[in-house]
């Protein structure tokens, strides 16, 4: 597999990381939620949600590079308003369609 064909398997894992003693309100999760809306209206979305064993959430995005990836958490309203760290983290999907990385 060249390097032009492993680039549409590139993608971004962001973390989000809850932030001790701050709340999140109701009104910063539905500004959250329309931001994943917005991301996947763009087809940049891939999956997200939150962990039930740990204190944050992750989504995975496509973009075409790490510095969109970048943008796109610190746009995130859980990390405007403080009440999450954004952690983004450049991901190599391993598919049936790439033979697993082989």
């Amino acid at each position: 597999m060249s390097d032009t064909d492993a680039s549409e398997f590139y993608r971004f894992v962001i973390f989000l990381d809850k932030v001790e003693n701050k709340t999140t309100s109701p009104q910063v999760i539905q500004r959250h939620i329309e931001h994943l809306k917005n991301l996947k209206s763009q087809g940049k979305l891939v999956l997200c949600g939150p962990f039930t064993d740990h204190d944050s959430g992750m989504v995975v995005v496509k973009a075409k590079d790490k510095f969109e990836a970048i943008a796109i958490a610190d746009t995130d309203p859980f990390v405007i308003e403080g009440v999450r760290i954004a952690k983004v983290w450049s991901w190599l999907l391993a598919c049936e369609e790439n033979n697993y990385l082989a």
